[in-house]
């Protein structure tokens, strides 16, 4: 069977996520148990993988469900937890002295602290932090979500102390030992490529995420709205990208995005305090009363208005609970602290499940999941909650994880056996490789602008950027090398690509919407999140091509016309936005002249 034909059959169980999922916005709970069917047949049929290798990834995906339903709970405990005490109430009011202007409150949580947690722990963590913080703030359900998954672009590279790089990157390239004596230092010089591409394509997020969310969610129905802080979203994007840059540059991989996060989040909070770029009063912006709110944006998780026993709660008793767990996510990451080694030293296994290679682990020291409850049980003695109110949490979150078991039971292990269909009797490469192996072929020179798509189509089928680059990094290293440009970029762009689709990644949707119990309407999130995740794929393939090919076709290329054409229009819309609110400002200033 020849390479074209197998691209188009590997893209089956995708086409069905988009059919069902996307198109005909199904639940995930409906739509990917046909998704795994069409992997399952495929594997069995076509690439002829024998059954107990289908079976011993399908189990693997089982544990791995599970492991991120542990997540999904602890996180929603710990809101829980928090809305019993009374701390998200303090936290809601401590945000309004900030700015009440909820377009200042989502760049300042999903961007900056977002970007922090990313660098922390990774691997959706940030949405299981940032997305029900959010509804804690009386953002709706899926309006949260959609900002927390948008910003799982740009910090994702350097998420978990570098993981998708030193991991990801470093173990796809290894798997040929002549591309160099030196993978560390190859690594590191492609993190700086990494962290410029990310850095310039990236500018833009926050700004997307407040147009979105006046666009979608917002009274007017208006991305007018959200332009109109384009000055405040620049200036947050910067303070975090221009740390992040330097970082990635001068000392790694491991913190861009950690160190990024915290001093942006030291620059932009006081900065808005004062003002500084900030709409005037009279255009501070909110979301309709709740009333007016289309209930699909709503989920399970009510939150309610509880004060503290006391009757008031300090800011820094309220923020003591996201601050420990910062805290233990960095002690916990960092290999360079014993305790890092004690954590992971605890990993329960399944070896070789039916006789295959295949193994899953897990380990529970290690997770997330365990670091929200152990925080959580920490903000009930901090908080000083009572029993009945911290049982009354945890049966809360328990009744609200169950939904989402549903989708992942299918989606992880559909992913498992997408990703392990290599080997067969048939002798083709997995899925994923062959399906990358045709757009190549049919792209050739033009290669750059499409590889960051693969990047993002790896982590859409896989959930994870690590993963997506441990596929395809040496491809993408080989297929740039072929074509003779600097392969180091790309595999940067691999990396970016990779990043972005965490944007799409449907089972880190199928996780963010069980955080805020909006399970079911994973399909209307991915419609809102593509348009970026296409702006972010194809901006830094596009800036890629450039870079690579400038030297030898000139400055005017299609990639920095593409670059040209995406900055005009973005600058052209920013201009003419802000001419049209002066306008209606003007308008609506002028007295009244009634006709004679």
């Amino acid at each position: 069977m020849n390479t074209g034909t197998l691209a188009m059959l590997s893209l089956l169980p995708i086409v069905a996520v988009g059919i069902f999922l996307v198109g005909l916005r199904w639940p995930a709970s409906k739509a990917m148990p046909i998704s795994y069917i069409v992997a399952v047949l495929l594997a069995l049929f076509v690439w002829q993988v024998p059954g107990a290798v289908v079976a011993a990834a399908s189990v693997n995906g089982l544990v791995v469900a599970a492991t991120l339903l542990y997540i999904i709970f602890g996180a929603i405990l710990l809101l829980n937890t928090l809305q019993e005490s009374g701390g998200i109430k303090t936290i809601r009011e401590g945000f309004i002295d900030i700015s009440p202007d909820r377009r200042v409150q989502v760049i300042i949580v999903a961007w900056l602290f977002g970007s922090f947690i990313e660098g922390t722990a990774g691997f959706g963590t940030p949405a299981a932090v940032a997305v029900p913080l959010l509804v804690g703030l009386g953002f709706p359900a899926m309006a949260a979500v959609v900002a927390g998954m948008v910003i799982q672009s740009t910090p994702v590279s350097f998420g978990a102390v570098g993981t998708p790089v030193l991991v990801g990157v470093q173990t796809g390239l290894a798997a040929d030992a002549s591309i160099t004596d030196n993978f560390l230092s190859l690594v590191t010089g492609i993190a700086g490529q990494v962290a410029i591409i990310h850095a310039i394509t990236g500018t833009l997020v926050p700004l997307f995420v407040v147009a979105l969310m006046t666009r979608f969610f917002g009274k007017n129905k208006s991305f007018s709205e959200g332009l109109q802080i384009w000055k405040f979203a620049l200036f947050a994007a910067f303070a975090m990208t221009i740390p992040y840059v330097l970082v990635a540059n001068l000392l790694g991989p491991e913190f861009p995005s950690l160190i990024g996060g915290l001093v942006g989040l030291a620059i932009v909070i006081p900065a808005a305090k004062k003002g500084f770029l900030m709409p005037p009063k009279d255009q501070q912006w909110d979301f309709d009363e709740q009333s007016q709110w289309d209930p699909s944006w709503t989920g399970r998780i009510e939150i309610k208005d509880v004060t503290h026993k006391s009757g008031r709660m300090s800011m820094i008793r309220a923020w003591t609970p996201y601050l420990l767990i910062g805290l233990i996510l960095v002690l916990t990451r960092l290999k360079a602290l014993p305790l890092n080694e004690w954590i992971t030293s605890w990993t329960l296994e399944l070896n070789n499940i039916f006789g295959t290679s295949i193994t899953a682990s897990f380990q529970p020291l290690h997770s997330p999941g365990t670091v929200f409850v152990l925080v959580s049980l920490i903000t009930f003695i901090i908080h000083q909650m009572s029993t009945g109110a911290y049982k009354k949490a945890l049966t809360h979150s328990a009744k609200t994880m169950i939904p989402a078991s549903a989708a992942l039971i299918f989606t992880v292990p559909m992913v498992q056996v997408f990703l392990n269909s290599e080997g067969g009797l048939a002798g083709y490469e997995s899925m994923p490789m062959e399906l990358a192996t045709g757009v190549a072929n049919l792209t050739g020179d033009f290669w750059p602008l499409f590889s960051t798509f693969v990047g993002g189509l790896g982590a859409f089928i896989a959930g994870s950027n690590t993963v997506s680059n441990m596929m395809f990094s040496l491809f993408q290293y080989n297929v740039g090398s072929q074509i003779g440009v600097n392969a180091n970029w790309i595999v940067a762009l691999q990396a970016v690509g990779g990043a972005a689709g965490n944007m799409i990644c449907v089972h880190n949707v199928v996780a963010a919407c069980a955080v805020v119990g909006l399970v079911g309407k994973e399909g209307d999130i991915i419609r809102k999140t593509i348009f970026p995740f296409l702006y972010y794929a194809m901006f830094a393939g596009a800036l890629g091509y450039t870079i690579v090919w400038t030297a030898e076709k000139g400055i005017f290329n299609i990639g920095s016309i593409i670059v040209a054409i995406i900055s005009t229009i973005a600058v052209y819309i920013i201009a003419s936005n802000k001419r049209r609110m002066t306008e209606l400002s003007l308008n609506k200033d002028k007295p009244f002249k009634s006709a004679k």
